[in-house]
């Protein structure tokens, strides 16, 4: 059975296969503090999703303004440690997960994975940093924001796709993030078929309209190209622009 992705920007993946409808870590805001988004925000074919993925509880990975519009009876799948969280805000599905364990949406499973990187909002909810696997007639790993660790090796079967992040929030790279050299070495470690790169090229402070585009709005994404080309030559890396999408094709 074919399907898709469709690259909304940052880390929000909408991921069509095997007939369900998963979206990864909504941000789905023109402007988020003093960043707002270099390219329009298009919301078309969000309606009927079947979950939603969330990786941590930091604010551009949780964000609740986005989670609403996505409306309340929305399965939302979240580290263990979350689901309080969540649920004070109204949220009536609430699926936790600890790297090891899983959950079947529709004919597809959901493996957590473990991601390496420390995540708490401001108010203390601290809770574990998840990657996913999306195992249907293709298996997809979104790996959430985190920093390269050797047990990216151990994603058990082959990988059709892999979602890395190669950049961090804005114009800034913090601690537990990959960057493009990095994001590369992962590769020989994950050894996908396709590697798409997102967490990069999405926001930028509001003062970047009074002169050129920031070069960390392209530069990420043509560093990891060359790196990937280098240390990983086998892998296909698909660089997406946002709303870009990517046929999966059936078996």
């Amino acid at each position: 059975m074919s399907g898709r992705l469709r690259w909304l920007g940052h880390s929000t993946v909408l991921i069509e296969l095997d007939g369900v409808r998963i979206l990864t870590d909504p941000l789905l805001r023109p402007r988020v503090l003093h960043l707002r988004r270099s390219q329009p925000l298009v919301l078309e074919g969000l309606a009927g999703l079947d979950a939603v993925l969330v990786s941590h509880v930091h604010y551009d990975h949780l964000d609740f303004p986005s989670l609403r519009r996505l409306g309340r009876q929305i399965t939302i799948v979240a580290p263990r440690g979350a689901g309080r969280l969540l649920g004070r805000r109204g949220f009536a599905s609430v699926v936790e997960l600890s790297a090891g364990e899983e959950v079947r949406v529709g004919p597809l499973v959901v493996h957590a994975v473990r991601a390496e990187h420390d995540a708490r909002r401001l108010l203390g909810t601290r809770a574990e940093s998840l990657g996913y696997v999306v195992a249907g007639s293709k298996r997809l790993y979104f790996s959430g924001d985190t920093a390269l660790f050797p047990g990216m090796a151990d994603l058990g079967a082959p990988t059709d796709v892999a979602l890395l992040p190669i950049w961090g929030w804005g114009p800034s790279l913090g601690p537990g993030h990959l960057d493009p050299r990095s994001a590369a070495e992962a590769l020989t470690l994950i050894r996908p078929e396709i590697a798409v790169p997102v967490h990069w090229g999405t926001y930028s402070p509001l003062t970047s309209a009074l002169r050129s585009a920031p070069a960390y709005l392209s530069a990420p994404a043509e560093a990891f190209a060359r790196a990937a080309a280098e240390l990983a030559p086998d892998v296909a890396v698909q660089i997406l622009r946002v709303g870009g999408t990517l046929p999966l094709a059936g078996e």
